[in-house]
């Protein structure tokens, strides 16, 4: 399917995708898109079952991945450099493993290949739950949640999803086919690749360990390994050393080219 994407930046230069994480959207790479629009033509995606793109009952890494060539067909995009957090850096390793000519350059922001215990049906859960017909006001829906999420942070994050239509709440995104499809998600992904590649993890976050760093260089062979000092959100908790990371690594294939 084709994806609801966003544009900014030079039409001439080259094209730079930006792919989101679970329960994310376009949005969230609002800042370091800006940037990189000066150089680069940036586009952002949603990907399907987030955001402004279509639904579906099926969600395999496969299908996410040519959605993404799909919505690159319709833009008449070949080659990009292709970015990805969490589950969109999963999306980017398979979009790499199986469309290797249309890769310039790949980076992983957080995200291994390796299988993934379930850290989010609880969560799913707690949206499913609440009535949202008696809720209302943002408030309301954040104060409701807070009993079975604490976190006030991942609560913000998820009341992104949450929509006004005809006066009524409701979630911009499918929690039933979420849930159905997450097994996918959370599987390990047998995916490789020969592009220059870059794997930024965050040292607080558990997502990208030690053990995973030898598999990873195994699966992708022009692999280089940046850590900086974040949790899981590497991009929003330390934008300008995430920006200098992709940075310097740009700089370096430049300089050997």
């Amino acid at each position: 399917m084709q994806l609801h994407y966003q544009i900014q930046g030079h039409h001439q230069a080259q094209p730079l995708l930006f792919l989101h994480g679970l329960f994310g959207s376009a949005d969230n790479w609002g800042t370091i898109a800006k940037h990189f629009a000066q150089h680069y033509q940036v586009i952002t995606v949603d990907l399907r079952n987030h955001g402004r793109s279509p639904h579906s009952d099926s969600q395999t890494f496969p299908e996410m991945a040519a959605d993404v060539a799909e919505t690159l067909d319709a833009l008449g995009i070949g080659r990009v450099h292709l970015i990805g957090h969490s589950l969109g850096g999963k999306v980017a390793m398979q979009f790499a493993s199986l469309y290797a000519e249309r890769v310039h350059t790949l980076t992983v922001v957080d995200m291994a290949t390796r299988a993934y215990a379930d850290a989010h049906t609880h969560l799913m859960d707690a949206m499913q739950a609440l009535n949202l017909q008696q809720l209302p006001s943002r408030q309301a829906v954040d104060q409701a949640l807070s009993a079975q999420i604490p976190s006030l942070m991942v609560r913000q994050f998820l009341l992104t999803n949450l929509v006004k239509h005809e006066e009524q709440f409701q979630w911009r995104i499918p929690l039933s086919a979420l849930k159905a499809n997450y097994s996918h998600f959370q599987a390990a992904l047998a995916a490789q690749s020969s592009r220059p590649t870059l794997i930024i993890r965050g040292a607080r976050s558990d997502y990208v360990r030690e053990s995973d760093i030898a598999d990873m260089q195994q699966q992708f062979t022009q692999a280089t390994f940046v850590t900086l000092p974040t949790d899981h959100w590497v991009h929003a908790e330390q934008p300008q050393l995430f920006i200098q990371a992709i940075e310097d690594f740009f700089s370096g294939l430049n300089h050997q080219g």
